[in-house]
């Protein structure tokens, strides 16, 4: 995120400040790109200076090279994207199969993975260190007595009940599972919730899809999903395109067969299916090239979590119901930068845009339902995650964000998670 991210009510008067900035949060930014062995070229100027990523940059394919072309026509900022990918010669190698299998590279018999995920960069070592980690499992509540956490009550694969006892409960499920699990603890009582937050205010990073179309083949199918080139250009909140809030431009390859006949954009343009089928699909594997647009989600209270007693889980424990709708705010938003992304692709030389001005399938980004803040009457965690209620109770993941600002929130995350784990280290008492 920028440093505007974690002041937009001081800058713009919605929404929330953070209870840190941006300042606090980089080294821990510069230590989780280390951690994740990040892809990455230093020195972006929409940012303040920082640590440069271990790794350099994933190759700049042809249409991520027609792009920043188009960018540079038209004076506006880009710089190549950072990956959680590696290593770079494995990475290069990364094809898309009629599978769908993102993130793998296979030379026969050896199939290996090229994201660094937590499986491959954390998990292993924290297994060797006597972690253990249960899988196929579900907790259904968190144990409470005099004010405490005392542990957590699941369920196994097999249906069996089980209770473990912890001087300390750290609750990472997101901004769906979090609020669910504290409304439906202490028997379904509900805990940490004195501030009334908990649940409210979700935001999901409103998504619009782009996908231009060229004459030419622009290696299109090839390269990992993640973004070649972003574009902070026009992030910053102008209250003179009647909206509040920024968003950032992702340049990813169009992908494969099956991406083009059943994914965003192409849902949303011209039908491929009919008589017309192979001239189609063939005029645009491998010609294309899409932008997605993450946009900033303001928080707003009727945007909710709440449990549903009408059904439950396998666990036996309630289901969820999720209440949102999507403002005037967004809406404008995602115009805005819908028409200014269709002007770079003309600018590269797409001969037509597609686009998608909503995906409905994108609420992947499940943010601010367990809002961090100093105020305990106004936010259920403080600055490290820590519950203003039950002392002992500790939620290290995005529920706590008191707004979602226009990026991919998995850096972020990590950061924050970092920060929040070492205070946790150092300030416990066990």
């Amino acid at each position: 995120m920028l440093p505007e991210d974690f002041l937009l009510k001081s800058l713009t008067g919605c929404g929330q400040d953070w209870p840190f900035g941006y300042s606090e949060l980089e080294p821990y930014y510069t230590e989780v790109e280390r951690q994740f062995l990040v892809s990455g070229l230093p020195g972006d100027p929409g940012y303040p200076n920082g640590g440069s990523p271990p790794l350099p940059p994933l190759p700049m394919r042809d249409f991520g090279r027609r792009l920043a072309k188009g960018f540079d026509s038209l004076g506006w900022q880009w710089w190549p994207s950072a990956s959680a990918i590696f290593p770079r010669e494995e990475a290069a190698k990364l094809r898309y199969g009629p599978e769908g299998e993102l993130g793998t590279v296979s030379t026969g018999a050896d199939r290996r993975t090229v994201k660094a995920s937590t499986d491959v960069t954390h998990w292993p070592g924290a297994l060797r260190a006597g972690a253990r980690l249960e899988t196929g499992v579900q907790v259904r509540q968190i144990l409470i007595e005099d004010g405490r956490a005392q542990g957590v009550e699941f369920v196994d694969r097999d249906g069996r009940t089980h209770r473990t006892a912890a001087k300390h409960v750290i609750l990472c499920a997101n901004g769906i599972g979090t609020p669910r699990l504290l409304l439906a603890s202490d028997n379904g009582k509900g805990i940490a919730n004195s501030s009334g937050q908990i649940g409210k205010n979700l935001m999901m990073h409103p998504l619009a899809a782009l996908a231009g179309v060229f004459d030419e083949e622009v290696d299109g199918a090839v390269s990992p999903l993640g973004a070649q080139v972003q574009s902070t250009h026009f992030y910053s909140s102008d209250p003179a395109r009647g909206f509040i809030g920024g968003a950032k431009w992702g340049l990813q390859p169009a992908g494969g067969a099956a991406s083009h006949l059943l994914s965003y954009p192409w849902t949303k343009g011209t039908p491929v299916w009919g008589d017309h089928f192979a001239d189609s699909l063939r005029s645009r594997l491998g010609h294309s090239a899409m932008f997605s647009i993450v946009s900033e989600d303001l928080p707003n209270a009727n945007n909710r979590v709440m449990l549903d007693h009408r059904q439950t889980d396998r666990a036996g424990g309630p289901g969820v119901k999720i209440e949102y709708s999507l403002d005037d705010n967004s809406r404008n938003l995602l115009k805005f930068h819908v028409n200014k992304v269709t002007e770079v692709l003309k600018a590269a030389g797409a001969r037509e845009v597609v686009v998608d001005p909503l995906v409905r399938a994108s609420g992947w980004h499940l943010i601010g339902t367990a809002r961090m803040g100093e105020d305990p009457s106004k936010s259920v965690v403080d600055q490290f995650g820590t519950s203003h209620d039950v002392p002992n109770l500790h939620i290290f993941d995005s529920s706590t964000w008191p707004t979602s600002s226009g990026f991919n929130p998995a850096a972020s995350q990590a950061a924050i998670a970092l920060r929040s784990s070492e205070h946790f280290l150092k300030e416990t008492s066990w």
